[in-house]
């Protein structure tokens, strides 16, 4: 087994090793998710070495240069007023979804007018429009990080991929009884995950193009799936109440997260695996422990529905947006509220933090999008423009780069 060479990752903090193991190319990370810009990285990589055969002397004095480079981009000072760049009247019918590739170079719109459209972010042009959907295409990703196909999910109950470079359809995967809502790929883009209206979630082999296991046992609708970084476990949130957990590589259930007293609007694992956070209409947040199922804690305070709720990069923060019109910050550790973002005029249907984690994006059915810091709370800008409710954002990876999708039919690129 020799280390081929090592590989920065800014956002979760890491190091991928690339490696030859029996004549095949692997990798592997070393995730430093914990890392400060005060941390003593001699005796971080000293910690490293124990533990990773592929650390050898030889290579010390490298990683800890790589580990340098990471603790600098922790304290980089970024000028955080975005400005509009472009207005993209993108379809003639109202947008359901919008995503990033990973670098953020290009980005997709889905729409009721059965279309998905891939466009260049840089200079705002539509490289291709994916046809062939018979009904709404409602669920669409990117298959990051790779980032060169494409799945669509259709209220016609097909799942289609696509590639990203001709805009050929490479398969349709048919299976499901009603609309397809949510779907994800697995980080290791073997697998994408549809979840339908038909109460089952199924995943599907994107090289073979077909069915691998159909997910049974909720009653109904499934309107959120997650899978974990290491693609072995992926959850389903549910207007049954609850959340499943799922052995990807069985099909079987491995828990069953009750406790909810309302539908699952959204729910997702941290990085690291050993956290899943679920939003409900019961206006309640809750914090799981993913290995064994049990709840560890239930973040109240928000007045109405939680629409969604995510982690930061790092799986260290959490933070909710509800009808209430305001989002909340929590610390995953102790589960305490650490900031309130309160400001926007109506109900907050979408909210991301940028990949340092840092700040806070959120869209609301106010026609503003707006930017938070996240260890206090405080408006940094208001992003205004939209003349309908904004109902999607995103940032790039390198989180310079923002988009906005409105139901006034366009998106909004912002720098």
């Amino acid at each position: 087994m020799g280390l081929r060479r090592l590989l920065l990752r800014y956002f979760p903090p890491g190091i991928i090793l690339e490696y030859v193991e029996s004549g095949e190319s692997k990798t592997r990370p070393i995730d430093l998710l914990d890392l400060k810009p005060d941390t003593d990285v001699t005796a971080l990589v000293e910690e490293i070495q124990k533990g990773e055969p592929l650390i050898t002397a030889a290579c010390v004095e490298h990683v800890i240069l790589l580990v340098r480079r990471l603790q600098q981009k922790l304290v980089e000072k970024e000028n955080h007023k975005f400005s509009l760049f472009k207005v993209l009247r993108t379809h003639l019918l109202p947008l359901t979804n919008v995503a990033f590739n990973k670098s953020g170079s290009r980005f997709i719109t889905g729409s009721y007018d059965r279309t998905c459209k891939l466009w260049d972010t840089a200079s705002g042009e539509e490289l291709h429009t994916l046809e062939g959907h018979k009904n709404v295409v409602y669920a669409i990703a990117f298959n990051n990080p790779y980032g060169d196909k494409i799945a669509t999910g259709s209220f016609d109950k097909t799942c289609k991929l696509w590639s990203t470079e001709t805009g050929k359809c490479y398969h349709t995967f048919r299976g499901h009884s009603a609309e397809i809502v949510c779907l994800s790929f697995n980080l290791q883009s073997t697998l994408v995950a549809t979840g339908s209206m038909d109460t089952t979630a199924k995943l599907w082999d994107i090289e073979k193009g077909e069915e691998v296991a159909t997910l049974r046992g909720h009653s109904a609708e499934i309107i959120a799936l997650s899978f974990n970084t290491i693609g072995d476990k992926i959850i389903t949130g549910s207007f049954d109440h609850t959340v499943a957990v799922w052995d990807v590589g069985t099909g079987r259930r491995l828990h069953t997260l009750i406790g909810h007293r309302g539908e699952i609007s959204s729910a997702q694992f941290n990085w690291d695996c050993s956290l899943i956070v679920t939003g409900s209409m019961d206006k309640t947040c809750m914090l799981w422990n993913a290995v064994t199922g049990t709840h560890l804690a239930t973040l109240a305070g928000h007045r109405d529905v939680i629409l969604d709720v995510c982690f930061d990069y790092t799986g260290q923060r959490i933070a909710a947006a509800s009808a209430d019109g305001s989002a909340r910050v929590y610390d995953a550790q102790t589960q305490k509220c650490i900031a309130k973002l309160e400001g926007h005029g109506s109900e907050i249907s979408k909210v991301c933090f940028n990949p340092k984690g840092n700040f806070i994006l959120t869209a609301s059915s106010d026609k503003t999008a707006r930017l938070w810091d996240a260890a206090t709370g405080h408006c940094l800008q208001i992003l205004e423009g939209h003349t309908d409710e904004i109902f999607s954002c995103a940032f790039n990876y390198e989180g310079d780069t923002i988009i906005t999708g409105s139901k006034d039919n366009s998106c909004f690129i912002w720098h």
